[in-house]
């Protein structure tokens, strides 16, 4: 477990611009692994204790990078692995406009459905269902809350793909698989 300094981490990040980051510059040391976890229900933990302000997990979930199936929390001059149980975001909104599905995550993140925010499907680490996942940015994914998941699939069409039947939804010309039927 890192010697892990939060307040201090807190004011590197803090003092960066309002937009994201550019993490994928830095290049910093790994300080090593700190008691800070991502539940299954997009919920974020310090020491097993709720982080209950959603400025600071909107400010952590900023500089979260995902290398390989590890996460990081990253700054100019530090790395630190967190532990994620499943996705580290969950959609939990949606809205149709001028023909684009829009979703929004658990952290306000807005991203339209599109070849560059996809939608692909993988095993939930937890329960093992096959479930729709979007790529927020960075190769980070949200699982639909399942709310979201059954109002889409509301919407959805039967469409075979491989030789397989899928329930389909479009968002402009990007076509996606809410899964299997």
């Amino acid at each position: 477990m890192a010697n892990f300094d939060l307040g201090s981490f807190q004011e590197q990040i803090s003092s960066q611009q309002r937009a994201l980051p550019p993490i994928e510059t830095w290049s910093p040391d790994f300080c090593g692994n700190i008691d800070m976890q991502i539940k299954h229900d997009g919920s974020w933990f310090y020491m097993g204790t709720p982080i209950g302000r959603k400025a600071l997990v909107k400010l952590f979930a900023s500089v979260l990078k995902r290398e390989g199936d590890e996460y990081f929390l990253v700054t100019p001059v530090e790395k630190v692995g967190i532990q994620v149980e499943d996705a580290p975001f969950i959609i939990t909104q949606w809205h149709i406009k001028e023909g684009e599905l829009v979703l929004t995550s658990n952290i306000g993140d807005v991203l339209k459905v599109s070849a560059e925010n996809p939608i692909e499907l993988f095993n939930d680490k937890l329960t093992g269902a096959t479930l729709p996942y979007a790529k927020v940015r960075r190769n980070l994914w949200a699982r639909f809350h399942q709310n979201v998941f059954y109002q889409l699939a509301e919407l959805g069409q039967e469409q075979i793909i491989k030789g397989q039947s899928h329930l389909t939804l479009a968002s402009g010309d990007y076509r996606f698989s809410l899964g299997t039927l």
